[in-house]
C-alpha cells in the first residue's frame, strides 16, 4: 500500500532532501506551506499541498490527517527565535501525531551536547549543552520522548553540518563557500586541525527514508546516529572544495570572527553564529554503530563526489567542471 507522508519545512535542505527521498521509494507526499503557489513549480505534482502555518495546531492537525508519517524539518531562519518558534511548531507536530498515529521523522544535531561529552557521541552521551540552542534542542527532544507515553511515535536522527540538496543555508553554502560564485577562496571556520563531521543531505534522507519504510520495527521513541563525513583534520572539507573546483592553490582564509564579535551588539544573526564556535573548536564524531546495527549499513557518497555535486547545485563551479547527480553508495 502506498504511504504518505507530511513533510513541514520542505524547502529546506532537509526537508526537500527526504521529500525527493521518499518520492523515490514510492511515497505518497503532502506537503504544508504558507504560500504554496510560491514554491510549487520547483517540486513538481508530484507533492499535494496544504496551506497553512506550521505555528497553527489547527492547520498542521488538518494537513496531518490519514499521513502515516511527518517529517518535522522546520526550522526558524537564520537562527533566530528558536525559543519562540521551534518549540511551539513541534508541539504542534506532536498533537497531530498523537492524534493521527503517525511516526514523527526530527533531525537532530549536535548542539546538545557540551564539553564533558567528550570527542565520539553516542545516543547515550551525557547532554549538558553550555549554549541556549543546546538547551532548546535537549528540550525539544525531552518533548518528544515524553510523547512517547501519550500516543506519538517518533525517530530522531542526530547528524553532523549539513551540505549538499537545495535550500540549506548552513555553513557550507553560507561561510565555506558562496551561492552562485566561482571559487575563488574558502572561508574555513574552525581549527585546521579539530575534526569536524559534515552530514551529505541526500544520504542522509535516504537514511531517513530506509528507518521510515522500518519505522514498525522500533519504539516509541528512537535514537540515531548518523556517522556521514567525519574528517579528523577538519581542513580537508576545504581542501575537497578546492579539488572540486579544479583550483588548489585557491587561498584557505579563516573566518573573521571579530567581525561577528562587533556585529553581535546589532545582529540577532551574529549572536547565533558565534554561541556555535566552540564546535569549530574541538573534534565531535558522531558514534553510528547503532544505526548500522538496525539498517546493516549507512548510505554514504564518496567526500569528493559529493563536494562536487553540492557546488554544482550551488552554481559555484565552472560549466566544463559540473558533476553528474551523485549516486548513493552503501557502506558499513
Amino acid at each position: 500500500m502506498t504511504r504518505t507522508a507530511l513533510i513541514i519545512g520542505i524547502t529546506g535542505g532537509i526537508g526537500s532532501a527526504v521529500a525527493h527521498a521518499l518520492l523515490a521509494r514510492g511515497w505518497r507526499l503532502r506537503a504544508l506551506h504558507r504560500q504554496p503557489e510560491r514554491v510549487r513549480a520547483r517540486f513538481g505534482a508530484a507533492i499535494e499541498w496544504r496551506r497553512g502555518d506550521a505555528m497553527s495546531a489547527d492547520d498542521v492537525i488538518g494537513a496531518d490527517a490519514g499521513a502515516d508519517l511527518i517529517v518535522h524539518a522546520a526550522n526558524p531562519p537564520a537562527y533566530r527565535n528558536w525559543r519562540g518558534l521551534a518549540v511551539p511548531m513541534l508541539a504542534n507536530t506532536i498533537e497531530a501525531a498523537r492524534r493521527s498515529g503517525a511516526r514523527v521523522l526530527f533531525p537532530g544535531n549536535v548542539y546538545n551536547y557540551g564539553a564533558d561529552a567528550g570527542a565520539v557521541l553516542s545516543e547515550d552521551s551525557p547532554q549538558h549543552p553550555a549554549t541556549r540552542k543546546g538547551r532548546i534542542r535537549v528540550e525539544m527532544e525531552g518533548m518528544l520522548a515524553e510523547a512517547a507515553g501519550r500516543g506519538c511515535r517518533s525517530i530522531v536522527v542526530r547528524a553532523g553540518d549539513f551540505f549538499g540538496g537545495h535550500g540549506n543555508g548552513g555553513w557550507f553554502d553560507g561561510v565555506l563557500v558562496k551561492r552562485g560564485k566561482p571559487v575563488t577562496a574558502v572561508v574555513y571556520p574552525g581549527d585546521h586541525a579539530a575534526g569536524h563531521a559534515w552530514a551529505y543531505l541526500p544520504d542522509l534522507a535516504e537514511t531517513f527514508a530506509r528507518l521510515a519504510e522500518r519505522e514498525g520495527e522500533l519504539g516509541a521513541f528512537e535514537t540515531f546516529h548518523f556517522g556521514g563525513h567525519y574528517l579528523a583534520r577538519g581542513i580537508d572539507m576545504a581542501e575537497a572544495i578546492r579539488r572540486a573546483a579544479g583550483a588548489p592553490a585557491a587561498p584557505i582564509r579563516k573566518l573573521p570572527w571579530w567581525a561577528l564579535y562587533a556585529a553581535a551588539p546589532f545582529n540577532e544573526t551574529c549572536r547565533e553564529l558565534l554561541e556555535m564556535r566552540y564546535l569549530w573548536q574541538r573534534p565531535l564524531r558522531l558514534d553510528n554503530r547503532r544505526l548500522l546495527r538496525f539498517l546493516g549499513e549507512e548510505p554514504h557518497t564518496p567526500l569528493d563526489e559529493a563536494v562536487s555535486t553540492a557546488l554544482t547545485a550551488l552554481d559555484c563551479l565552472p560549466a566544463g567542471r559540473r558533476g553528474q547527480r551523485a549516486t548513493v553508495e552503501l557502506a558499513s
